[in-house]
């Protein structure tokens, strides 16, 4: 292949991002080795990347920040009780989680959907069948009352 088809075929350009498969990484790495303008043009596409992806960049909100901060000092006290843990052969590794969502293997979905599905179904056949038979009661009262009057 020649340089300037290795170029328009946009095979660098995926390299530098890191979508490339293990054979068309070692291509790249040999024609950039064996040709000093490929080379040359990896390295001001590579910078040309750099440059748009710092331009385009944005900030994390400042809750976001904390929350990656928070996270960071309880990695590294976590790192540190690890080593200890280590030291001391302790079996489990203490986990503190601030999170308020479960989660949630997802074939569990269907089976939660079905169950909330399944007890509605049963409050409403429930109630139904309360509702009925009260309303027998209410009806054997009054054919028992109408039978002693005739009487």
């Amino acid at each position: 292949m020649k340089t300037q088809e290795f170029i328009e075929s946009g095979i660098l350009e995926a390299h530098l991002l890191g979508l490339t498969n293990q054979d068309e990484q070692t291509q790249v790495r040999q024609m950039v080795e064996a040709d000093q303008m490929l080379e040359e043009y990896v390295v001001e596409l590579e910078a040309g990347i750099n440059q748009f992806f710092e331009k385009e960049s944005v900030n994390p909100p400042e809750a976001i920040r904390e929350v990656v901060r928070l996270r960071s000092t309880r990695d590294k006290k976590a790192r540190q009780e690890f080593s200890n843990a280590e030291k001391a052969d302790r079996q489990y590794l203490e986990v503190e989680v601030n999170d308020t969502h479960i989660k949630v293997h997802k074939f569990w979905r269907p089976a939660f959907i079905a169950v909330f599905i399944l007890s509605k179904i049963f409050l409403i056949a429930g109630l139904y069948y309360y509702f009925k038979t009260v309303s027998q009661e209410e009806e054997l009262e009054r054919l028992k009352i109408q039978v002693e009057q005739t009487r």
